[in-house]
Formats: structure tokens, sequence, C-alpha cells
């Protein structure tokens, strides 16, 4: 998560992120997309998008972080599943 965070900064994106991290992880105490497009002057289907696409990349860098764990590539789908079943 500090990753994105950085990359979001970085790329002068930190109040979107801000905004949209939430949706990371399902968060349900989230703002609806309608209501964050209305904070950031964007239009909902704007906010569809770059929360799909902070969603994929938070899975490619989860991803990454998890095979530094693993010993096998093929062993990184299984500890990312118990990962999101301990999380959830």
């Amino acid at each position: 998560m500090a990753t994105l965070r950085r990359e979001y900064s970085a790329a002068d994106k930190a109040r979107l992120f801000e905004e949209l991290k939430g949706f990371i992880w399902g968060d349900k105490s989230t703002a609806s997309y309608a209501e964050i497009a209305g904070h950031l002057n964007l239009t909902e289907g704007t906010v569809k998008v770059a929360v799909h696409r902070l969603r994929q990349r938070f899975r490619e860098l989860l991803r990454a972080e998890v095979a530094h764990t693993v010993a096998r590539p093929e062993d990184i789908d299984g500890e990312l599943r118990h990962l999101i079943a301990v999380v959830h």
C-alpha cells in the first residue's frame, strides 16, 4: 500500500489515491463513485476507471511482494489465496 501511495504522490495524484484507497479491499465505508467524482470534479466513469486501475496496480504490487516470500513461483497463487482469506 505504501508503494502505491508513493506512486500516486509522485504522479501528483495523492488526493485521488486518498479518495479511492478504500476500494482496494472493498471497504463498505467508502464514498460512492458519484460522491468521489463530485469531490474531485471528475465524471463517475472516470472514477470507475481510476478504481479499476488502482486495483490492478495493487494486485501487481502485492503479487510482486508475495513473490519475494515464497520459495517457488508456482506458490504465489496459493499464498495470495491464503492472504486474502486471512484478511477477509
